[in-house]
């Protein structure tokens, strides 16, 4: 049945809040699997709290891939931007740049960098996929030519405390800085998600392009804004890989894109657009970092624990045709 413009605007409204108590039941079942087997080790605060830290670069990154791809999109170039990021950071720093100045510099590379997606995506009407792919590449080796091919060491002022996790007597703080925020972003983008036009329109483009081009959306403005958007996010959390690291590193976070996506579709995100959520997006970040961390604690080996997350992933995509199927 085709979708009367009425209609559709009102199911684009609806779709944000779509439950995310699958992913949270997912959680809390591995939680307690592994607190079930590694009692003495899985189940310290300190432990919980270190998988807290351990998830902000990936649950930043998957925030904006959220909203790529309820917007009908897929950016395969995020892990280099992260990379991209680090890099300019550290060469910031090193030509005497304040750590704000670096800050800032590590922000708008990864802006540039999604704005440089978008104009490919929604001017020249290359597939996501193809575009992004393309821009992998690319902005993965401006990193090592920037960095000549090696790590760039820089004193990181207090760019190193976003990540630090706070002295014993900060009691208030708990987790670092960085963690903090990189909730708040996440908090900004569900409101902006759910309540605002702009959130309204990413949910109408994804759903349905033609129809929304029928309500009046300016589609390839949504487009080139939401990769915008994705590639900040990006850059955010290359500040805080560049925290966690103090070098800029051009061959980090490879692979990166893979976990994010997991996360975004683990939370309930649609490959096809037009569905996700913020809060199902961090719990799936979660999740890949409970699996990680719990076999590490029970003895299991790498192999075994990319199996798991590769099992998981297709389940994830498996029940999201049936819940397309079905709807």
């Amino acid at each position: 049945m085709t979708d009367t413009p009425s209609s559709f605007t009102a199911r684009a409204r609806a779709l944000p809040g779509e439950p995310w108590f699958g992913p949270l039941a997912a959680l809390l079942v591995v939680y307690a699997l592994f607190a079930v087997v590694a009692p003495d080790t899985f189940l310290g605060s300190l432990n919980l709290l270190s998988m807290v830290r351990a998830t902000v670069v990936v649950g930043v990154t998957a925030v904006g891939m959220t909203l790529i791809m309820i917007q009908g999109g897929i950016d395969l170039s995020v892990g280099s931007v992260v990379a991209l990021a680090t890099v300019a950071i550290a060469r910031s720093l090193q030509a005497g740049q304040s750590p704000m100045m670096a800050l800032a510099t590590g922000i708008a590379v990864g802006a540039i960098a999604g704005l440089a997606n978008g104009a490919l995506v929604a001017g020249l009407r290359l597939t996501p996929f193809i575009a992004t792919l393309g821009t992998m590449s690319a902005l993965r080796g401006l990193a090592k030519g920037l960095a000549r091919e090696q790590k760039i060491d820089a004193e990181p002022g207090w760019l190193e405390e976003l990540m630090t996790m706070p002295p014993p007597e900060r009691t208030y703080q708990l987790l670092p800085i960085g963690v903090w925020v990189g909730l708040l972003l996440a908090i900004v983008a569900a409101f902006v998600l759910a309540r605002s036009r702009f959130g309204r329109h990413v949910v109408a483009t994804g759903s349905s392009p033609a129809t929304a081009r029928l309500c009046g959306i300016d589609v390839g403005r949504v487009t080139i804004l939401v990769y915008v958007l994705g590639g900040l996010l990006a850059g955010v959390a290359g500040v805080l890989e560049f925290s966690t690291l103090t070098v800029g590193d051009p061959t980090d976070s490879v692979g990166l894109e893979l976990k994010v996506i997991a996360a975004v579709v683990i939370g309930g995100g649609s490959l096809s657009g037009g569905q996700g959520s913020i809060a199902g997006t961090l719990l799936g970040a979660l999740l890949l970092t409970f699996i990680d961390t719990g076999c590490t604690h029970v003895g299991l080996p790498n192999w075994v624990q990319e199996i798991l997350t590769g099992a998981i992933i297709v389940v994830a995509v498996w029940l999201d045709r049936l819940r397309r199927r079905d709807g």
